[in-house]
C-alpha cells in the first residue's frame, strides 16, 4: 500500500481527464434513426452514443437503456424515431484541460456518471465515466512505495520544462557572441545553455508534466529562478579577473547573476563599457528571459489551463490556452524592443547592439546599462521613450493581450492600470517637488522606481530623506500583477478594503475563504518587505560603513528587485554577503509570499 495514500489520491485528481478517458466513443447524428443506432450500440459493444448537430457540434446523449425504455417496440416504432427524439440534452460536458477532480465535481453537481471530453474546438475525443476514476484512486492507494513521489515527480517534469526553454532563449546571445568573434563570452554562454538543456533533459526523464496545487508550484518558481541563477554565473566566472579568491569570484558572479535573471539589476560594474559588447548583451538578455520567464512561471505554475476559464473578461471574454499566451507574450515583447531600440537609435545614433541591450533590460524592468555614459545627456525624446517602454514592462500583460486582441480596457483590467498610472502622479508630483530635481529627471526616476526598472544617471546617495522615502515607497508598490516588475503589486491594494471586515469578529464570518486568503498574503507581503529591507540595511550600514538612509535605501532596492542604487555594493562588499543578497532578490522576485507557501502550506 502507499505509504501516504492522501497525498496519493490528491495527485490522482490533479491529473487530465484526457489520461484515464475512452477513446472509442460512438458518435452520430440526430437524423440517425433509433433502429440503425440500436445496431451499431450491438456492433461496437459501447452503451452510450454522443449526438451531433447538422455541424457536427455534439448536442445530446442517447444511452442503450434509453431506446429500450422509450422505444416499446423496435420492430415499428423504431423505423421512423430518430435520435434526436430520445436523447438527452443539453449536454453535458467537461474540457480535454480539466482534471479528475473537476470531472468528480461536475458529476455530482450534475449527477451524472459519465462526461463527453471536449477539445479546443469542442469536438468530442472521448468519455471520462466515475468507475475509471474510482479505479485510478485504488490504484493509486494500492501503488507500493516508489522512488520518488508523484508531487516530487511533478516538480522535477515542469521544472526541467523551464530550464530546456530557457536553455533554448539563451541561444540567442551565443549566437550574437559568435558573430562578434567574443570567443570567452560565446564559451561560457554556450557551456551554461549545455547545462539548461542537459539538466532540463534529466529531470524531465525522472519527472512527468502535471498540474501542481500551490505548495509545489511555489518550490517550482524558487528552483527554477535558482537554477537559473546559478548556471548563469558560468559567463561572469569566464569574464572576471582570476586574482581573485574563488568565493570572491563566485559571490561577484552569482549575485550579477541574480541581479539579471530576477530583473534585480544592480549592478556591481561601475563601467560596463569595459566588458566586452556581447557579455552587456547577455547581461540585458538574462533579464528579459527572467522577466519573461517569470510570467511564463506564474501562468503555467499557479494558473494551469483547466483554470484560465477565470480570466475570461479579464482578457478579451474567452477561454484562452497556453501555447496561445506564450507565443503572444513573446511576439508582443519581441515587437516592444525592436520598437524601442529602432527609435533611440534615429534620436541617439548610438551603437544598434548598445540600444538593443537597453531596450531589453528597460522593457524587463531590469535596469542593467550597457555602457556607464548611456543615460547622460539624453535627448527629452529618448528619455521619454525609455519612461514610456518602462511602464509598458510594468503594466500586466494582460493590458498588452487586450491591446493586441483589440480588447482594449476590460473593466477589471482597467481598473489595475489606472489605479496604478494614479499612484505613480501622484508619487511623481510629490517627487518634483521634495527632490529638487529638474521635473523631467524628477519623472524619469519616478518611473523608474515604479516600475522597479532601476534605471538611473548617477548614484542615488545624495538625496535628502523625503525624497528617498518616496522612491522606495514606489519601489515597494511597485508594478502591476502578471508584468515584469517587482514589489507588492497593484492588484494586492485591493485587498486591503476587506481590512475592516478581516479585524472584526462580527464580519469576519461573512468573508469567503478565498478574500480570507488573499487579504492575509497581501497583509505578509506588506509587513516583510520593509522588515526585510530594514534588516538587511542594518548589516550594510555596518559591514559598508555608510549611513542607514542609503543602506535602508539599497536593501529595498534589493528586495523589491527595484535596482535603484545609493552606490552601497560594490566589489569590495563581503562575497557571503552578496550571495544572501543575491537569495533575497530570488525572494523578492517570489514577492515573497512563494517562501511562505513553500513553509507554511496550510495558508496557501
Amino acid at each position: 500500500m502507499s505509504t501516504n495514500p492522501e497525498r496519493a489520491v490528491s495527485y490522482v485528481l490533479s491529473k487530465y481527464v484526457t489520461e484515464y478517458m475512452d477513446k472509442d466513443v460512438l458518435i452520430l447524428s440526430q437524423k440517425t434513426l433509433t433502429q440503425e443506432a440500436a445496431r451499431m450500440l450491438r456492433h461496437y459493444e459501447t452503451d452510450d452514443i454522443i449526438v451531433t448537430d447538422e455541424e457536427r457540434m455534439p448536442v445530446g446523449i442517447v444511452t442503450d437503456e434509453d431506446i429500450l425504455s422509450q422505444v416499446s417496440d423496435v420492430t415499428v416504432y423504431a423505423e421512423t424515431t430518430t435520435l434526436k427524439d430520445i436523447m438527452s440534452a443539453p449536454l453535458i460536458t467537461i474540457s480535454e484541460k480539466a482534471t479528475l477532480q473537476d470531472a468528480l465535481h461536475k458529476m455530482r453537481d450534475e449527477h451524472v456518471r459519465k462526461l463527453p471530453i471536449l477539445s479546443k474546438k469542442n469536438h468530442v475525443i472521448g468519455m471520462i465515466f466515475q468507475t475509471s476514476i474510482a479505479n485510478a484512486i485504488r490504484d493509486a492507494t494500492a501503488t507500493s512505495p516508489r522512488l520518488l513521489s508523484p508531487p516530487v515527480k511533478a516538480i522535477l517534469g515542469n521544472l526541467g520544462f523551464v530550464l530546456q526553454f530557457a536553455g533554448v532563449l539563451l541561444l540567442v546571445p551565443a549566437i550574437v557572441a559568435t558573430i562578434l568573434e567574443d570567443t570567452t563570452t560565446a564559451t561560457g554562454i554556450y557551456l551554461t545553455t549545455v547545462l539548461l538543456l542537459v539538466t532540463g533533459f534529466f529531470l524531465n526523464s525522472y519527472g512527468e508534466k502535471s498540474s501542481l496545487n500551490l505548495q509545489q508550484a511555489s518550490i517550482l518558481v524558487f528552483a527554477s529562478l535558482f537554477l537559473l541563477t546559478l548556471f548563469g554565473t558560468v559567463p561572469y566566472l569566464y569574464v572576471q579577473p582570476t586574482d581573485e579568491s574563488s568565493v570572491e569570484v563566485f559571490g561577484n558572479a552569482f549575485f550579477s547573476s541574480a541581479a539579471g535573471f530576477t530583473t534585480g539589476g544592480i549592478s556591481l560594474y561601475d563601467k560596463p563599457e569595459e566588458l566586452s559588447q556581447s557579455f552587456t548583451f547577455y547581461r540585458s538578455y538574462t533579464q528579459l528571459v527572467g522577466g519573461m520567464s517569470f510570467i511564463y512561471l506564474v501562468i503555467t505554475a499557479f494558473y494551469p489551463e483547466s483554470k484560465l476559464r477565470s480570466m475570461r473578461g479579464f482578457i478579451s471574454g474567452r477561454t484562452l490556452h497556453m501555447k496561445e499566451l506564450f507565443s503572444t507574450i513573446t511576439i508582443i515583447f519581441t515587437v516592444y524592443i525592436v520598437i524601442v531600440a529602432v527609435l533611440l537609435y534615429f534620436f541617439g545614433e548610438r551603437n544598434i547592439i548598445d540600444n538593443f541591450s537597453l531596450a531589453m533590460s528597460t522593457l524587463a524592468t531590469g535596469g542593467f546599462l550597457p555602457n556607464s555614459e548611456i543615460l547622460h545627456g539624453l535627448l527629452w525624446q529618448e528619455t521619454v521613450i525609455l519612461m514610456g517602454a518602462m511602464i509598458l514592462g510594468a503594466l500586466p500583460f494582460t493590458f498588452h493581450y487586450a491591446f493586441v486582441r483589440k480588447k482594449f480596457l476590460a473593466p477589471k483590467l482597467g481598473k489595475e492600470v489606472l489605479t496604478y498610472f494614479a499612484i505613480l502622479g501622484g508619487g511623481t508630483i510629490l517627487f518634483v517637488g521634495i527632490s529638487g530635481l529638474d521635473p523631467l529627471q524628477s519623472a524619469f526616476y519616478s518611473v523608474s522606481a515604479s516600475t522597479t526598472a532601476g534605471l538611473q544617471q548617477e548614484s542615488l546617495a545624495g538625496l535628502n530623506a523625503g525624497a528617498h522615502t518616496i522612491l522606495m515607497i514606489l519601489m515597494i508598490i511597485g508594478g502591476c500583477g502578471f508584468s515584469t516588475a517587482g514589489g507588492l503589486k497593484i492588484f494586492r491594494l485591493f485587498h486591503l478594503r476587506d481590512c475592516r471586515a478581516f479585524f472584526s469578529k462580527s464580519r469576519r464570518n461573512e468573508m469567503s475563504s478565498l478574500s480570507k486568503k488573499d487579504l492575509t498574503a497581501t497583509l505578509i507581503i506588506i509587513l516583510l518587505f520593509p522588515i526585510i529591507a530594514a534588516i538587511t540595511g542594518l548589516h550594510l550600514a555596518s559591514s559598508e560603513n555608510v549611513s542607514y538612509q542609503d543602506a535602508f535605501f539599497e536593501s529595498v532596492g534589493v528586495i523589491t528587485t527595484g535596482g535603484l542604487s545609493a552606490g552601497v555594493i560594490d566589489f569590495e562588499t563581503d562575497p557571503a554577503t552578496k550571495i544572501v543578497l543575491g537569495f533575497l532578490m530570488i525572494f523578492g522576485r517570489l514577492e515573497i509570499i512563494a517562501i511562505i507557501y513553500i513553509f507554511v502550506p496550510k495558508l496557501s
